[in-house]
């Protein structure tokens, strides 16, 4: 059975975010088309996602050491546990969808925070001695940003860099297929912001045919 992970990173619901509503018009539309395959919703604002802190690094230290699991401080295995949950997760699957907003340039800490649990080598990809090579070569991946300026062309595009960042990462990972879409353009021009979004959510069903 095909398996979609939807990870979204906004503290807001659909009925106040572009980039939610989008996103919810996607995955409603894909679950219609592909009613067998298995959806699994990662809110990372209400999942446990440790940070790689001093426990982290002291448990995996220990483990690398030949220490057995069960031997780490409690602390140790808590934060190491759970990131092998997550990472364990994301390889499993074999579709992810990925919902942020364009914060600062870049998406929601959450984010940064999920891509650093799943990037784990051995796992989703492994070193060589020509440099790292990706390992989820049968993965494909969908990127749904909204930014309230237009982000697409000009000066700003340069600065966009949450988008950019997790298209290296799919990269990294060998992720042979990215794709992205993105509502821009509501903050900046409020009068035309229904018809923005609108149209983000026909282009998001119509995607959801075809992913």
């Amino acid at each position: 059975m095909t398996k979609v992970l939807y990870i979204t990173a906004h503290p807001h619901d659909d009925t106040q975010s572009y980039s939610m509503a989008v996103g919810k018009a996607f995955i409603d539309t894909y679950k219609e088309v592909n009613p067998d395959h298995e959806i699994i919703n990662v809110d990372l604002y209400k999942v446990d996602v440790p940070q790689i802190d001093v426990d982290v690094f002291s448990g995996w230290g220990k483990l690398r050491s030949g220490t057995e699991f069960e031997q780490l401080s409690t602390e140790e295995k808590t934060k190491v546990g759970r990131l092998s949950e997550i990472c364990e997760q994301f390889i499993s699957a074999d579709k992810y969808v990925f919902v942020t907003p364009l914060w600062n340039f870049s998406f929601p800490p959450v984010m940064k925070a999920y891509l650093d649990a799943v990037s784990v080598a051995g796992k989703t990809f492994r070193y060589t001695e020509k440099g790292p090579i990706g390992l989820l070569t049968d993965k494909k991946a969908l990127h749904i940003q909204a930014r309230g300026g237009v982000y697409s062309e000009g000066p700003a595009a340069a600065m966009e860099m949450g988008h950019r960042y997790l298209d290296i990462m799919m990269q990294f990972y060998g992720v042979p297929s990215f794709e992205g879409l993105f509502v821009e353009g509501h903050n900046a021009m409020p009068d035309k912001a229904q018809e923005i979004k609108e149209n983000a959510i026909a282009r998001a069903k119509d995607l959801a045919h075809t992913f």
